[in-house]
């Protein structure tokens, strides 16, 4: 739902933008008297000459007794907007995660408590420096958002194929899920070059 919803205003703000750099482009470098076709009536930029925004328009609502609570109102709508749309991009952690009991109810896992599991499983396998693993998703479905610090000399591909086909199975056989979507990521440990004689 978020991406569709990010996807959305960004098409909408794109287009919006586009149309008010041609719209200012148009009239700036005066393409409707050079191309010689007419813009509508309402159109705003009709030569070089022209500002966006001029003093009729500036000055035109101020003497209203509605105009500045109506700005006002609409600036606090939009920034409340716009921070919902922000802390909304954080994915948060699960703070626990629904495992099938068989027998009708569901018993709840803490999540940190399989973070860490994960962690310390995956910090064993050979090459892996240091391992952090968030939950993300829902409770009944979680996804594994996983970064490895690697050894310098660690194999990646051996790993990864060794946290996927062990650590993540465990994960997820453990906590009795049906599937453990994982993002991985590596990283490799920074060191100084060796110099031999």
């Amino acid at each position: 739902m978020l991406k569709t919803v990010n996807r959305v205003l960004l098409g909408l703000l794109g287009l919006g933008l586009f149309a008010l750099g041609g719209g200012v482009l148009l009239g700036g470098l005066d393409l409707q008297r050079r191309g010689d076709f007419g813009m509508p009536g309402w159109w705003p930029f009709r030569g070089p000459d022209d500002v966006v925004l001029g003093t009729e328009g500036r000055t035109r609502w101020r003497g209203e007794g509605w105009w500045w609570p109506t700005v006002i109102a609409v600036l606090v709508v939009l920034l409340a907007l716009l921070l919902w749309w922000l802390l909304a991009q954080r994915r948060r952690r699960l703070d626990q995660v629904l495992v099938d009991s068989e027998d009708g109810t569901a018993a709840r896992l803490n999540g940190r408590t399989l973070e860490d599991v994960i962690e310390e499983e995956a910090e064993a396998l050979d090459g892996v420096s240091r391992a952090h693993v968030r939950l993300t998703g829902r409770r009944t479905a979680p996804t594994a958002s996983v970064r490895l610090l690697l050894e310098p000399d660690a194999d990646p591909a051996w790993t990864l194929g060794r946290l996927s086909q062990e650590t993540l199975v465990h994960a997820r056989d453990s906590a009795g899920l049906d599937g453990l979507p994982s993002k991985v990521r590596f990283r490799e440990v920074r060191h100084r070059a060796q110099r031999t004689a």
